[in-house]
C-alpha cells in the first residue's frame, strides 16, 4: 500500500471529536465571537484526548491566536457564563481542576426552550383567535360583547383548551341548542367530571347516547322501528344536569 495512502486512511479512521450540531446553530445567537467558539471547539478536543485543562500554552500549539488573545477570550468565556473551572477527584484520590462547557450547553438548552414556548404560545394564539371565528360562522352572525367576555373567560379563567371549546360547540350544534349558555353548562360539566381533553369528551358523549339507546323501550314492532330509526340520536340537555 502507498505511504500517502496509508496516512489519509489512519487520518480518516481516527476517532471524531463530537461537537453539537446545536453548538454551531446557536453561538452567534449567544453572541460569542468566532474566536470563542473556535476555542470551545479545541478544548472539546483537548477533552476527547484527555486532557480537561489545557494550559495556554497547549492551546498556542494548535492556534494562530497570539497568547494574550487566548487568554483574553478564554476569561471572556467564563465572564459570559459558557465556560467555567470546577474541581474533581482523580482515581488515587487527588483533585484537579478542569474546564467544564456544561454552562454552554445549559444556554443553548434554555434558548431552545423560549423558542418551543414562544412558538406553542404563538400556535395558542391562533387556536383561541379561530375559536372565535367559529362560533360567528356557526351562530351566523357577530358575537356580542357578553358573549365575547364568556369566551374569554373559559379560555383565560377556567383554562379550557381551545379544542375542548371547539367540542362543546359541536355537542351544542349536535343537539340544537346553540347559545352560549348551553355551552357554558357543558363545559361547567366536563370540568365537575374533570374531563379536559376532546377525546374524552366525545367519549361520555358516546357512552352517553349508547345508554339511552340500549334503555329504550323492550319491545317494539317493525313499524315502530321504522319510525324510531328516523328520530335523532339521543342528546344529553346539559341544561337539566342536576347539581
Amino acid at each position: 500500500m502507498n505511504v500517502n495512502n496509508h496516512r489519509l486512511r489512519t487520518w480518516t479512521e481516527q476517532r471524531m471529536i463530537p461537537i453539537p450540531q446545536l453548538f454551531f446553530q446557536f453561538y452567534k445567537e449567544l453572541n460569542m465571537e468566532d474566536e470563542e467558539a473556535l476555542l470551545v471547539m479545541h478544548l472539546l478536543a483537548f477533552h476527547m484526548e484527555g486532557n480537561d485543562f489545557p494550559t495556554p500554552n497547549d492551546l498556542k500549539n494548535r492556534l494562530t491566536m497570539p497568547d494574550n488573545d487566548i487568554t483574553k477570550h478564554l476569561q471572556r468565556l467564563m465572564q459570559k457564563g459558557f465556560l467555567e473551572i470546577t474541581r474533581d477527584v482523580d482515581t488515587s484520590g487527588r483533585l484537579y481542576e478542569k474546564y467544564s462547557v456544561y454552562p454552554l450547553w445549559e444556554r443553548i438548552v434554555q434558548i431552545i426552550d423560549m423558542k418551543e414556548q414562544q412558538t406553542s404560545a404563538a400556535t395558542l394564539r391562533q387556536e383561541e383567535g379561530e375559536i372565535f371565528r367559529l362560533f360567528e360562522e356557526e351562530m351566523g352572525r357577530l358575537l356580542s360583547p357578553l358573549e365575547l367576555e364568556k369566551i374569554g373567560c373559559w379560555l383565560d379563567e377556567d383554562k379550557h383548551s381551545p379544542a375542548l371549546i371547539k367540542e362543546a360547540l359541536k355537542e351544542a350544534v349536535f343537539a340544537g341548542k346553540l347559545s352560549i349558555r348551553y355551552i357554558d353548562r357543558i363545559l361547567l360539566e366536563w370540568k365537575k367530571k374533570n374531563i379536559t381533553t376532546p377525546q374524552a369528551a366525545q367519549k361520555q358523549s358516546e357512552q352517553f347516547r349508547e345508554k339511552q339507546t340500549f334503555n329504550r323501550a323492550p319491545a317494539r314492532t317493525v313499524q315502530q322501528e321504522s319510525t324510531q330509526s328516523t328520530n335523532k340520536v339521543p342528546f344529553y340537555n346539559w341544561l337539566e344536569e342536576r347539581e
